[in-house]
């Protein structure tokens, strides 16, 4: 067998190394199934808390407030009512905490190229949301059960609603990211900005029960409007004719794509912090 001469070695391209399919979701993936071992694994009770801890806020919300007043605003179940308000606000709360701190939680992990700061923000998305939508329909189904509120559901209500609410907690926590990865300080700020905000969302009331000011101002609140639209997929009396869910998604959106932006800009100096 006769040697090749060494100017066509040269000219045979080197062989590239094979490109893994699907590289994103194995490493979405990977990343949701690290968080699940290490979040919920290694808890006593697991996921049993995520079940709890709201159904005890519903609980105490419900029989405090049945102590003042005859009945809730809607409905004849204080239990229907406050979970109607709390568990889109809390999907939206856990959510967008959750991928707020995404780059601090995968830090280690974003050190290799495979790994991207899209991949750790949407591993976190994905496991928070679908985690809160099963503790919504578990809750929401069981006090249905055991208590008869005469509620009618209109499940495409419901679902939207929830989808609002994960829409606003990709947007806010993306942009969250950046700015707590920037500047530290942003994530205590922001705590104490949006504490009154569990207020300020229709869980413990109705935009209709609120004076004329109150409701003008309260309007430009997005968990407003999935709060109120959450609670027509349960009481079919109730219209919230105030509800608009194109400015949730205008909001979520123009939120989110600030977010990404300057993500892209900044990651590399947040990781390097």
């Amino acid at each position: 067998m006769t040697a090749l001469p060494p100017d066509s070695l040269a000219a045979v391209p080197a062989a590239r190394p094979p490109r893994r399919r699907f590289a994103t979701l194995r490493t979405i993936t990977a990343l949701v199934l690290r968080e699940m071992s290490t979040r919920y694994g290694r808890t006593p009770g697991g996921y049993l808390w995520a079940v709890l801890e709201p159904l005890a806020a519903i609980l105490f919300l419900s029989v405090g407030f049945s102590l003042v007043i005859r009945n809730p605003s809607l409905g004849t179940s204080f239990l229907l009512f406050y979970a109607t308000g709390y568990l889109p606000f809390g999907l939206y709360q856990s959510v967008s905490n959750a991928v707020a701190r995404a780059i601090k939680f995968s830090r280690p992990l974003l050190r290799f190229p495979a790994v991207t700061w899209a991949d750790a923000v949407l591993a976190r998305f994905l496991l928070n949301s679908l985690t809160n939508i099963v503790v919504t329909l578990l809750l929401t189904g069981g006090i249905l059960a055991v208590v008869d509120a005469h509620a009618m559901l209109n499940m495409p209500r419901i679902l939207e609603a929830l989808g609002l609410a994960m829409v606003l907690a990709l947007g806010v926590g993306t942009l969250n990211c950046v700015l707590m990865g920037l500047y530290p300080l942003w994530d205590v700020a922001w705590a104490i900005i949006t504490r009154p905000l569990f207020l300020a969302s229709g869980v413990l009331f109705l935009y209709e029960d609120l004076p004329p000011l109150a409701q003008d101002v309260l309007w430009y609140n997005p968990l407003m409007h999935i709060t109120g639209l959450m609670r027509t997929g349960f009481f079919p009396t109730y219209t919230a004719a105030y509800i608009s869910p194109a400015y949730v998604i205008g909001t979520s959106l123009l939120l989110l794509a600030l977010g990404v932006v300057l993500m892209g800009r900044y990651h590399r100096d947040i990781l390097n912090r």
